[in-house]
């Protein structure tokens, strides 16, 4: 009950004190909860409300990789008489993408440094270096990809290939989607500017981009250098 409508104390002119715990809830006995999101306190402000949602999704992808993960060390050893980890990684290759995965991560942080000091063409800069690797990325995986398809060791080869292209190809998807949610950032970015609701899903972007370059460790250390070094 605001001000303007609450009952006023006979002879004062002052609005009269709220009942202690009107309706028996429990929680501030003096009637007012300080508590955001609580009571009289109001709902939860937008930033906390994204914060925590997005760090729900964040949960669910990497119990979704940790699957994927799980159902590879199962199938690792299932090649049917076809080539393993060893027959099909490309080092060079290989230690080409990890470079643009790590480095993106990099020009990533460097993106958020210039969003926090409202700098739109270092901004602008650090985001398009960090698209243009992702970009990198995901050609030499395409081109790995369509190699291994064109030795006969598609996904339908065995189950460890099929694990294999799940897995990778998974990631790969992730990738993909960042970059496009980079480039809606750089281009909310030019066209609005350092506004809350831009910083905060460009914050977003960035904790999801930092997170695929994690989920890349795991993806080198179990469906890579294990398989090579077994």
């Amino acid at each position: 009950m605001s001000a303007a409508t609450a009952p006023l104390t006979a002879g004062t002119g002052t609005p009269a004190p709220r009942p202690a715990d009107p309706y028996r809830l429990g929680r501030n006995p003096g009637g007012e909860n300080p508590a955001t999101g609580h009571g009289s306190g109001g709902p939860s402000p937008t930033a906390i409300v994204v914060s925590y949602g997005f760090w729900i999704f964040i949960l669910a992808d990497v119990i979704t990789f940790a699957t994927l993960f799980a159902a590879f060390a199962v199938l690792k050893d299932a090649t049917a008489g076809g080539p393993a980890a060893a027959d099909i990684v490309d080092r060079g290759t290989l230690a080409l993408e990890t470079a643009c995965l790590l480095l993106s991560s990099f020009t990533c942080g460097l993106a958020t440094v210039a969003m926090r000091v409202r700098s739109r063409l270092w901004f602008q800069v650090a985001m398009l270096a960090t698209v243009a690797l992702g970009a990198g990325f995901l050609v030499l995986e395409a081109r790995e990809f369509a190699v291994l398809v064109a030795q006969g060791a598609g996904p339908t080869r065995s189950a460890f290939l099929s694990a294999f292209f799940t897995l990778v190809g998974c990631h790969g998807a992730h990738v993909t989607a960042g970059l496009l949610w980079a480039l809606t950032m750089m281009a909310q970015v030019a066209a609005k500017g350092f506004r809350d609701d831009v910083v905060r899903r460009t914050s977003c972007w960035s904790l999801f981009w930092h997170a695929l370059d994690i989920i890349w460790v795991g993806v080198f250390t179990v469906a890579y250098l294990m398989g090579v070094t077994a």
